[in-house]
């Protein structure tokens, strides 16, 4: 009785184990910027800024996440929506 119902277990924890290697690998990964991407184009956003190493960490932080950065060195949000729509706990703009 015991060796039935632990290789009734060692099944069943194969077969799951199958199937959720299965449900992994059906997603695809999230794609990639560029080498540089984020650099070249928060270089532009930031080249104005008064606080120019702030403005190119969190620029940085939200290419990365939305893999794009508006054009000009202000505004444009609206080219990005993911760049737009991101805050920060205190419910303000996260990305310059």
């Amino acid at each position: 009785m015991k060796f039935t119902m632990a290789t009734l277990l060692f099944v069943s924890l194969v077969l799951c184990s199958s199937f959720i290697q299965h449900s992994f690998a059906a997603y695809p990964a999230a794609p990639v910027s560029p080498p540089g991407f984020c650099d070249s184009k928060c270089g532009e956003r930031c080249g104005k800024a008064g606080m120019k190493d702030r403005c190119l960490k969190y620029c940085g932080i939200c290419c990365q996440e939305c893999k794009c950065v508006p054009s000009g060195t202000y505004g444009n949000k609206s080219e990005c929506p993911c760049y737009r729509d991101k805050k920060n706990s205190k419910g303000n703009p996260k990305c310059p």
